[in-house]
């Protein structure tokens, strides 16, 4: 199983109007996958940019293309500056 965080920009106009996407979107997913995303977001901003984080534990074969394609219907890129970028974690195996 791996973690995917995903984090990126937001211009303040549009943080109302992505928060209602990404939790439409979430909600949508985790009926499809079984996997509940969380929204975070760094206080404050810096030139009148946000930064958000997505976070899904526990994923697994799948997801990914069920995610991409959920991005795609919510149309986030209409709202968010440059990319979205993704780190995958994995827990370590306890030692024996």
């Amino acid at each position: 199983m791996r973690d995917l965080y995903i984090y990126y920009k937001v211009g303040e106009q549009h943080a109302d109007a992505l928060e209602l996407r990404l939790r439409i979107m979430q909600a949508e997913l985790g009926a499809l996958t079984g996997v509940y995303g969380e929204i975070k977001r760094r206080p404050g901003s810096r030139d009148g940019l946000q930064t958000w984080m997505e976070i899904y534990a526990g994923t697994g074969d799948g997801f990914d293309a069920a995610l991409a394609a959920a991005e795609r219907d919510a149309s986030l890129s209409e709202l968010i500056e440059g990319e979205r970028r993704t780190e995958v974690f994995m827990d370590l195996s306890p030692c024996a």
